[in-house]
């Protein structure tokens, strides 16, 4: 079970973005409303899972809206060189960062019986603080919940 509440301190983490950039959450500290997605993988049995695939795209459809607010991340235990593949593949607008060591997955989604990161969406405010947490996430409806709580932030 996951221990992250509303409300909490966002545990930092450092993890590798398809670009190969290095992205540390307290860098935006103080800057910038954060959106961290977690998801399980991207190629289940070597095909793209069509709920990964419908999510990305609830997400990318309401993309432009959502960084008008906060800089978004999506996260899984996929390996960098998946997570490039999957961006290219599917246009991805923003960066999907590679968790290996499942560091953040499970501080913050929890892991399920596969030991893939729980599909959960966190929001984080300039001040490092959790204001909402997604766990039973419809993807049509996801874009919009995403945003409706970013306006909702000061």
């Amino acid at each position: 079970m996951s221990g992250m509440n509303e409300g909490d301190q966002a545990p930092d983490f450092e993890l590798v973005s398809n670009d190969e950039s290095i992205v540390k959450l307290s860098s935006f500290r103080g800057k910038k409303n954060i959106v961290l997605c977690f998801y399980p993988k991207n190629h289940l049995f070597a095909c793209p899972s069509k709920k990964v695939f419908q999510m990305a795209e609830a997400i990318i459809e309401s993309y432009p809206k959502i960084k008008e607010h906060a800089e978004l991340f999506a996260i899984s235990v996929d390996t960098v060189q998946d997570q490039k593949k999957f961006v290219e593949e599917y246009h991805v607008p923003y960066l999907h960062l590679s968790d290996t060591q499942k560091i953040a997955c499970k501080a913050y989604a929890g892991l399920n019986i596969a030991g893939l990161a729980k599909r959960s969406t966190f929001i984080i405010d300039q001040d490092g603080k959790i204001s909402k947490i997604f766990r039973d996430i419809s993807p049509e409806k996801h874009g919009q919940e995403i945003i409706s709580s970013l306006q909702n932030l000061k």
